[in-house]
C-alpha cells in the first residue's frame, strides 16, 4: 500500500516541478525563437501541448493520492489546487484574465507541496487505514 501511495505522490511532485521548469523555460524559448524567420510570436503547438500533458499526469496523481490518503482534509486541498492550476494554464492559452506568472508558479508549487506533505505524513501503515474515496 505504501508503495502505491508514494508513487502517486512522487509522480505528482515530479510532474509539478517539471511543469514549473517548463513555465520558467518558456520566455527563454521565445527569446531563442525571436530571430527565426518563421517565428509567429506564439509558442509552438508541441510546447503548449506539454502543459496539457502535465495536467493529465497530475490529474491521475491527484486522483490516486486522494484515494489513498489517510487524511480526509487533503482531498479537497488536492482537488482545489489541481482545478486552480488547470484554470490558470487554460487561461494562459485563451487569455480570459490578465494574470501574473506568479499565479502559475504558486498553484504548481502548492500542488507539489501537497504531494510532498501527503507522501511524508499521510501514508498508511497498513492496507486498512486509508480514508474511503466517497
Amino acid at each position: 500500500m505504501n508503495l502505491t501511495i508514494n508513487k502517486s505522490d512522487s509522480l505528482g511532485a515530479l510532474a509539478g516541478t517539471l511543469c514549473m521548469l517548463h513555465c520558467f523555460a518558456t520566455p527563454f524559448l521565445f527569446v531563442a525563437m525571436a530571430g527565426s524567420a518563421d517565428y509567429s510570436g506564439e509558442a509552438p503547438t508541441w510546447w503548449v501541448s506539454i502543459n496539457y500533458a502535465f495536467l493529465i499526469i497530475s490529474f491521475f496523481a491527484v486522483y490516486r493520492s486522494v484515494q489513498t490518503t489517510s487524511r480526509s482534509f487533503m482531498k479537497p486541498l488536492f482537488w482545489v489546487s489541481w482545478v486552480v492550476l488547470s484554470l490558470v494554464i487554460v487561461n494562459e492559452q485563451f487569455s480570459w484574465l490578465e494574470l501574473s506568472e506568479a499565479v502559475t508558479y504558486f498553484a504548481a508549487t502548492f500542488l507539489v507541496i501537497l504531494h510532498l506533505y501527503n507522501r511524508r505524513y499521510c501514508h498508511c501503515k497498513t492496507d486498512h487505514c486509508c480514508v474511503d474515496s466517497d
